[in-house]
């Protein structure tokens, strides 16, 4: 397939035309769940088949949007993929509140916890990310989940609304409720939602150790009076045994509790808020429940991992100089404990990511007004970072060499202290009545994780890479930072509009994995040698390195008449190493989606094609295949039924296509009929219907 053919990964939902911004819009996307559709004069992307999209993973869905990427490592632990970065370097907040995934290798990222069925709105950072937002490389997302509005009066009023939904392809099933009930002074509601799958098939192919199941149920209550409004809020995820054949283990359970504060208030001329969260999480995952064990009893293998988290942000703000300033401070502390057994012998244990704990200060700055004829956002933020680990520990059953990694471990620096500073500067200008100019230019900086800096045993944990290497950290790493430049337009002329945007960020101090040493093969030091008792000869080191990436990216749509509209997005993005001649490691490839659809009194519908390109640039250091292109085509319809009801269709991979997305990994679960090492094929033609009710 020819590189011109470009795009953002879309797995079938419509895009409708996005707000043609007058204050703030340029700077962000905002799609809201269930919405009516809207039209180009409208603030909001349609997201009407979000909820109503089949697949557990909403990674899966927020791909159609310009430079965003679905990487699939299970169907619960998708990561999203901006502009060719990801993990951690992605800001993704939920109800606006950062938080710790619990695992190594990033089972539970951040849209785990985030089912579409049961989130009211997703705001996506367009192109930088605020510093208002916290620390982050790349761009970011905030997720909101549904509640229950005050109401008018002090007459109690009450909501609900319900969604029952099923799929071919994996059996699968989810069901989800809301109900509250408010005055214009308190608000009281509960929610949840369950979701199941078993292993899904490819065409003519079943993909073994792909089911999953997830509980997710919560609480939320708040009172205002006067200057004063008070949240809280409590959710509880339960996922249980769920396959991530990418990796070397699968899910047995992920237990995690969140409790959130909010408080708003005026005071003196300035809005006042306090947001203050907890989480915990408790995960475990193994080689055996949901692949075949392994033949020796030796080989058998559960790693338990745990991660508390509290955070607190205060923050001001009031009109300044013909705009908005914002200030804040916040403070963020969490505690990662990891440790490996043997379910089949209580002597070998591992603690190989002891007790680390990671605490961050920050600060920021952040103005939002005119200068001249454009208007402009403007901010710093400063951050002071801390890190330590606690001693590891091995059990008696534990080989010599493991033992003497430990030992070395215990005997270095682990303490570490960093500053950082973020700068971003967007703008926007109307050029004339139907064009605005886009520009922005940010110094962003993103620390390394525990695992990054920490790990000192040879393990495939690699927070989401999932490439089959074994890693080990480095005490000495330093702060990835990178210096971004982007410019755009957002046209918009009767029924038609079109956002193309051009980017380049250079970043210094990349973290990638590099060779552990210059004899690459042969085996002399410990890590080698316990990384080839684990199955791999050649392991990698966590580094600084540099690195560049650039492209572009964009949507567009016109309406053809009242009831036909065609709509598209297109991506392209470049990553590759600077100091070496190598490229970035699992790297979307280019891609054009387009999607036509027809919108009646009661009923809409509408048929996508999205075409995808082959991947050459791929990474020799993390031993990355090329994957080879493809196009997939599907359909949906949505009808509105009698006393509020929604019925939603959809027909997924209508021609039944046969192909693996270079983001989907490769095999690591011998007992499916994927070869181990082969490519993770995409499902095959998948029919879903969903009813939906509200009240």
């Amino acid at each position: 397939m020819p590189r011109s053919i470009l795009m953002s990964t879309c797995l079938g939902v419509l895009i409708a035309a996005p707000a043609f911004p007058q204050d703030s819009a340029p700077l962000v996307d905002i799609i809201t769940i269930n919405a009516h559709r809207t039209t180009t004069d409208g603030s909001t992307l349609d997201a009407q088949e979000m909820a109503s999209h089949m697949t557990p993973d909403t990674t899966a869905v927020l791909a159609r949007l310009p430079g965003v990427s679905a990487i699939s490592n299970g169907a619960l632990s998708g990561q999203v993929q901006y502009r060719g970065l990801f993990g951690s370097r992605v800001n993704i907040r939920l109800n606006g509140r950062a938080f710790e995934s619990g695992g190594p290798n990033l089972m539970d990222p951040p849209m785990h916890y985030a089912p579409a069925a049961l989130l009211e709105q997703i705001t996506i950072d367009r192109g930088i990310a605020p510093v208002s937002a916290g620390p982050g490389l790349a761009g970011g997302l905030d997720a909101r989940f549904k509640s229950i509005d005050f109401s008018e009066s002090d007459t109690l009023s009450h909501a609900t609304e319900f969604s029952l939904s099923g799929q071919s392809i994996d059996e699968g099933w989810s069901r989800s409720a809301m109900s509250g009930i408010a005055t214009e002074r308190f608000r009281v509601y509960a929610f949840g939602a369950q979701e199941s799958g078993e292993d899904y098939s490819a065409p003519d192919t079943p993909v073994a150790g792909t089911r999953y199941d997830r509980l997710i149920y919560g609480l939320g209550a708040g009172f205002r009076s006067g200057a004063h409004e008070i949240a809280l809020s409590f959710r509880r995820n339960e996922t249980g045994p769920t396959g991530n054949p990418q990796f070397a283990m699968d899910i047995r359970y992920v237990d995690s509790d969140f409790i959130e504060f909010d408080h708003d208030m005026s005071l003196a001329g300035w809005d006042v808020s306090t947001r203050i969260s907890w989480n915990e999480v408790e995960h475990a995952m193994n080689n055996f429940s949901l692949r075949p064990a392994p033949a020796s009893m030796m080989r058998f293998r559960e790693t338990i991992a745990t991660v508390e988290h509290q955070a607190i942000a205060l923050s001001a703000s009031r009109d300044f100089a013909g705009g908005a300033l914002d200030l804040g401070v916040d403070h963020a502390f969490a505690t990662h404990d990891v440790t490996i057994t043997n379910p089949r012998n209580a002597d070998f244990f591992l603690n190989n990511l002891p007790d680390i704990d990671m605490a961050r200060t920050g600060a920021f700055l952040e103005w939002q007004g005119p200068l001249g004829s454009w208007q402009a956002e403007l901010g710093a933020r400063l951050d002071a970072h801390t890190a330590e680990a606690d001693e590891a520990s091995t059990g008696p059953a534990v080989p010599m060499m493991p033992v003497m990694l430990a030992n070395m471990f215990n005997m270095s620096e682990r303490q570490w202290d960093d500053v950082t500073v973020d700068a971003v500067a967007r703008a926007w200008h109307p050029i004339n009545d139907t064009t605005l100019l886009r520009v922005g230019i940010a110094r962003k900086s993103r620390v390394p994780t525990y695992l990054e800096r920490f790990a000192w045993l040879p393990t495939p944990a690699s927070a989401g890479l999932a490439d089959g290497n074994t890693y080990v950290g480095d005490l000495e790493l330093e702060p990835e930072t990178a210096w971004i430049i982007e410019a755009g337009l957002d046209y918009h002329a009767g029924p038609a509009f079109i956002r193309p945007a051009l980017f380049y960020q250079q970043v210094d101090n990349y973290i990638q994995g590099v060779a552990f040493d210059g004899t690459v093969g042969v085996i002399d030091t410990p890590v080698e040698m316990v990384s080839m008792m684990n199955g791999d000869a050649t392991p990698l080191r966590f580094a600084n390195v540099g690195a560049e990436l650039y492209g572009f990216d964009g949507d567009f749509g016109v309406q053809l008449s009242p009831t036909w509209r065609l709509d598209g997005a297109f991506e392209f993005v470049r990553a590759k190493r600077r100091d070496i001649d190598d490229n970035l490691y699992r790297v979307a490839p280019a891609s054009v989606s387009l999607a036509l659809s027809h919108d009646a009194e009661h009923w809409s519908a509408g048929i996508e094609t999205v075409w995808t390109a082959d991947q050459k640039d791929v990474s020799f250091t993390n031993g990355e295949p090329t994957s080879e292109g493809y196009v997939v085509w599907n359909l949906n319809a949505r009808v509105n039924g009698p006393l509020n009801s929604v019925i939603d269709l959809r027909v997924d991979n209508l021609l039944d296509e046969a192909y693996a997305p270079h983001l989907s990994g490769r095999n690591r679960n011998s007992g499916s009929a994927v070869g181990l090492g082969a490519p993770i094929p995409a499902a095959g033609r998948n029919l879903g219907i969903r009813l939906s009710w509200s009240h």
